[in-house]
């Protein structure tokens, strides 16, 4: 029995020493997985306008301002976890010509050169500097800023709008939790440890339950990246719904393509959205 006893012993033991490696290794490389900036070389924008500006820590930022000024209001978006705001420029171009508002794509920290290093505290400074460079700088009132926020930038974009009272929601492909993503692609074990283990507190599902704000969500239901049952959860749970989009057969990156004239539909009536307490003007 000794040599079982101890071969028993040395499995456990091997067992707990690659759980601590393990968990050592998510809580240290976390954001890494959260945040993944594409390798240049990067995009310039071409003739789309640039406006430079710093967050309220100093760092250097950068967006692109198309149409403006607009009577109507402004779009600011927020891109994903691999994606970059030159990307997204064709799409808000569409989106301006077709609603009229002007749309503001601004770019995160250690994403297309910028210098610093992308982290959950850092995109919540970066996006709420963009949202200053709306209202001040811009001269949007707050009632006639919306956010966009597709995958990793929904989260952002509900957190940003929890601070800032929007006009108006919208959610692309998002993500329930940060706790939801991580059962994605973590062992079972590790979520047992995730309060402590976790510097990444997204919860977009519990946010929107007290968001007096109109949520518009839009999915695909191949999204294999984001679960579109996870859309369907944040839909549910906010306390002010505007429409959930669901688009057949679309994944997590060809809702656009899929989803046709119901998608721009589906953004043009969200943007027309009106405020409880105030009017676009």
């Amino acid at each position: 029995m000794q040599p079982a006893v101890t071969i028993l012993a040395g499995i456990v033991l091997a067992a707990v020493c690659a759980l601590i490696v393990l968990l050592g290794m998510m809580w240290r490389y976390q954001e890494r997985l959260a945040f993944q900036p594409p390798a240049p070389p990067y995009p310039d924008g071409g003739s789309t306008r640039r406006i430079d500006f710093r967050a309220a820590d100093g760092q250097p930022l950068f967006a692109y301002l198309i149409n403006h000024p607009s009577r109507h209001g402004v779009v600011i978006v927020f891109h994903g976890n691999a994606d970059l705001a030159a990307w997204q420029i064709p799409w808000a171009s569409e989106l301006a010509r077709r609603s009229g508002y002007s749309v503001l794509l601004p770019e995160f920290r250690g994403y297309a050169g910028l210098p610093g290093v992308p982290a959950y505290s850092a995109a919540r400074n970066d996006a709420y500097a963009a949202y200053t460079l709306a209202r001040d700088s811009l001269e949007y009132s707050p009632d006639r800023i919306a956010l966009f926020g597709h995958s990793l930038g929904s989260a952002i974009a509900a957190e940003l709008a929890r601070d800032v009272h929007p006009a108006v929601l919208m959610l692309q492909s998002p993500l329930a939790s940060a706790r939801e993503m991580a059962r994605q692609i973590a062992a079972p074990a590790i979520l047992l440890f995730w309060a402590g283990l976790a510097r990444i507190h997204y919860d977009t599902e519990t946010l929107v339950r007290s968001l007096d704000v109109p949520v518009w969500v839009a999915h695909g239901t191949r999204d294999v990246v984001v679960p579109v049952r996870m859309g369907e959860r944040v839909f549910a749970a906010a306390a002010r719904k505007g429409e959930f989009l669901v688009v057949e057969l679309a994944g997590h990156n060809d809702l656009v393509d899929r989803g046709g004239e119901g998608y721009w539909r589906w953004l043009t009536s969200a943007l027309a959205t009106r405020p409880r307490s105030a009017s676009l003007q």
